[in-house]
């Protein structure tokens, strides 16, 4: 017993000896940094910087609420119960989203194959029958051996390579990080989804509301067009005045089939947002007001952009799974440690196949050393080192991305406002004087041409309001959308994180989106 407890505690000190001359001839990886690591090769992960900034630039606006967390349902904030319906219609049929849901199980099953890997590799049942023919030509064939046999085989055969560098715990993580950034592409996807199907809305509404007016003055013109055609007859204006009263009709009235055309375009595009086919959804809607944004909006501080944008964690994921490959790469350098073993029966006769004479059985290790491959494989880190470092830069630039969407939704959310508070008073003044011009050109006190140039005015500035105050809403979901919020939905009814995803299930191929995992709270 003791003998042979000396005899496994002289081949663990060999193989000790020799993980040690291993790692100190390829020098990559030193043993105290080998056993920080886990027992792995190559580099552990940590998150880099990334520049964000340590306020908004609009921070001192009192609209600007940096104190308080960005709503996560934040359609709600409109108070529209339309709104609110296209947006759950659009997060449950919308085909693109089902495309980022099948890649969330295309990595989720990647993964569970780079789990598989740190076990046996090799698991094989086999089985062959031969009728052999000896040839009678052959020479020192040995006395009594039939020329004519049969071989009957049957075996299994094992092969594990033991993860003594880490490749395969490696494969692992990078596998996680990738089943956690296509869930981050995923909720990116329905974040960009839920903002496109609010604005589509919110166009739609100003479309219509832009061809109210544009109708509402045409109307207007009509009645301008009968003063001036009145005046005509009765001999106290010339021809000059009808002419440039119907021109100006025209004008306004080739206005609203242009917006019509806006207005079919904005329509085929929330069917596509729906998942269904183009159809007229106007008589469905209902005809509404321009969506009413809040006066001031939530947006926390830039910093919380890394964990509360999908785009900005995904990158982050992106890298985590990159840097696990320069460690697989690295286990390369290493020689590959495995024990293969084989046991099965061999007769010549089916009935002697399962006796203990037929058995054959073969066990022990292997070790398999690309000695010469060292510019090839050493290349090989450099590439996955360098591919890490463009990622690298790519996370940070998302990270700038984010940060200016948002300060470009804040400025239009912002300025909109004043933009739309002066364009009302200039309405109202101009609407006054539309009425005071009318009655002035009945009295003959001004030409046709100051209410021409008044009643243009009018359709002018009616028109821009109307797209002011749509701005006002467009640049709110701009500001919520680059927050990176609304991906809650997918977590519940009321946007609140599950405790526990629900496990796939064979019948879940309908909808992806039911077996995603629950969001972490941020990059690891």
């Amino acid at each position: 017993m003791q003998t042979r407890t000396r005899g496994w505690l002289v081949a663990f000190a060999r193989l000790a000896a020799f993980l040690s001359l291993a790692l100190f001839l390829c020098g990559c990886t030193g043993p105290l940094e080998y056993v920080r690591n886990g027992f792995k090769v190559g580099p552990n992960y940590r998150r880099p910087p990334a520049p964000v900034a340590p306020d908004w630039i609009d921070a001192a606006d009192e609209r600007v609420r940096s104190q308080s967390e960005p709503p996560a349902l934040w359609w709600n904030v409109f108070n529209d119960p339309v709104l609110n319906s296209l947006v759950q219609n659009a997060s449950q049929e919308n085909l693109s989203l089902r495309e980022a849901g099948f890649r969330v199980l295309q990595a989720r099953a990647q993964r569970a194959i780079a789990v598989g890997s740190l076990f046996p590799q090799t698991q094989q049942a086999t089985g062959t029958y031969q009728r052999i023919q000896i040839s009678s030509q052959n020479v020192n064939i040995p006395v009594g051996l039939p020329r004519f046999f049969s071989l009957w085989d049957g075996g299994f055969n094992l092969a594990w390579e033991i993860d003594f560098w880490g490749r395969f715990r490696r494969a692992v993580e990078s596998a996680d990080a990738r089943l956690d950034a296509s869930v981050e592409n995923y909720d990116d996807v329905l974040v960009t989804l839920l903002g496109d199907t609010a604005s589509t809305y919110v166009q739609i509404r100003t479309l219509q509301q832009r061809i109210v007016l544009a109708q509402a003055n045409v109307a207007l013109q009509r009645e301008t067009l009968k003063i001036a055609e009145a005046k005509f007859k009765g001999g106290q204006t010339s021809e000059l005045d009808v002419d440039q009263a119907k021109s100006t009709l025209a004008q306004t009235e080739a206005l609203i089939p242009t917006l019509e055309i806006s207005l079919r375009q904005a329509n085929n595009e929330l069917c596509t947002l729906l998942g269904i086919p183009p159809r007229d959804l106007l008589p469905e809607i209902g005809p509404a007001p321009i969506p009413a944004a809040p006066v001031a909006a939530a947006v926390g501080i830039p910093a919380e952009l890394l964990t509360r944008r999908p785009d900005v964690r995904r990158a982050e994921r992106d890298l985590a799974a990159q840097s696990a490959q320069i460690g697989i790469a690295t286990a390369e350098l290493y020689p590959q440690i495995a024990v293969t073993g084989q046991i099965g029966v061999q007769a010549s006769d089916l009935d002697e196949l399962f006796t203990p004479r037929s058995v054959r059985a073969a066990i022990g290790p292997s070790i398999t050393w690309n000695i010469l491959n060292y510019g090839r494989l050493v290349n090989n880190i450099r590439v996955q080192d360098a591919r890490f470092q463009e990622l690298v830069a790519s996370y940070q630039n998302t990270v700038l991305n984010a940060s200016q969407e948002v300060e470009d939704g804040l400025a239009v959310f912002l300025r909109s406002q004043q933009i739309a508070r002066h364009l009302a008073e200039s309405v109202d003044a101009t609407a006054r004087a539309v009425k005071i011009v009318l009655v002035q050109y009945r009295e003959g006190r001004v030409d046709f041409n100051r209410v021409v140039l008044v009643e243009q005015n009018l359709v002018q500035q009616q028109d821009q309001l109307a797209q002011a105050q749509g701005n006002i809403a467009l640049g709110l979901i701009q500001v919520y959308r680059a927050l990176g919020g609304g991906w809650q939905i997918r977590c519940g009814p009321e946007g609140v994180v599950e405790s526990s995803p629900p496990m796939p299930r064979a019948d879940d191929a309908g909808d992806p989106k039911e077996i995603l995992p629950a969001p972490r709270p941020g990059p690891k």
